[in-house]
């Protein structure tokens, strides 16, 4: 009996690791996912946008939690593009999405969210530590459409423009007060090891996880070069 106990103990051990990078290569796939859909539509996101875009976290299924035993919480990744922002899009961090006010805009429902980083002090303020959106970094709602004429001065010189999804319907969003930040342990999980966000995203630590694969196929089909 005593030996059964111990190999089960040891089967759970070993498959504790591997159950954990399928839980976070999930979430790479459901980005994936998402941004290939939103990417399909061209009144979503404004191409010109998309071009502009250092970097894109995807953030799907972001759920409400009970007021008052943790706020509003949201896992996704984040991918910028490689060679100091010219390149091709690289290997995603996971993240997280934490606090602010939109939980009330939601209603409860799982929201996919889509942020664009425009440039490159908002993308080393993410990578580095928590960064509390409209404070720490200038954010706004980003626009829809083919012409951006009717998009505000404010928003062009947004660091982050987000948007959002819900029951099919797409919008820019509001996230000011709602707080980003590298999620450590998920990247441990994902990647096998202990490795920075920064490392991963900026530096070509580690190569991009097979649950990647569409994520980075969409966006360097849809927007290959660096405006």
């Amino acid at each position: 009996m005593k030996k059964l106990i111990a190999v089960l103990t040891l089967v759970s051990i070993l498959t504790l690791p591997a159950a954990a990078k399928s839980k976070e290569g999930s979430r790479v796939e459901n980005a994936g996912e998402v941004m290939s859909e939103i990417m399909n539509v061209p009144d979503d996101i404004p191409q010109q946008l998309i071009d502009k875009a250092d970097c894109v976290i995807v953030l799907p299924s972001v759920l409400k939690l009970a007021i008052g035993i943790g706020g509003n919480y949201g896992r996704g990744v984040m991918t910028c593009r490689t060679n100091n922002f010219k390149g091709p899009w690289g290997p995603p961090s996971m993240m997280a999405l934490e606090g602010g006010s939109f939980g009330l805009q939601l209603g409860g429902q799982a929201t996919d969210f889509v942020l664009l980083v425009m440039n490159e002090r908002g993308a080393n303020g993410i990578l580095t530590g928590k960064v509390k959106l409209g404070a720490d970094a200038a954010a706004a709602a980003g626009p829809k459409g083919r012409d951006l004429a009717a998009a505000t001065d404010v928003t062009l010189r947004a660091e982050i423009l987000s948007y959002s999804r819900s029951r099919g319907l797409f919008a820019g969003i509001s996230l000011e007060g709602s707080t980003l930040r590298p999620d450590n342990g998920a990247n441990k999980s994902l990647y096998g090891k202990e490795v920075s966000a920064k490392d991963i995203v900026l530096n070509k630590a580690v190569a991009p996880p097979p649950s990647a694969k569409l994520l980075l196929s969409t966006l360097n089909k849809k927007s290959p070069k660096h405006d």
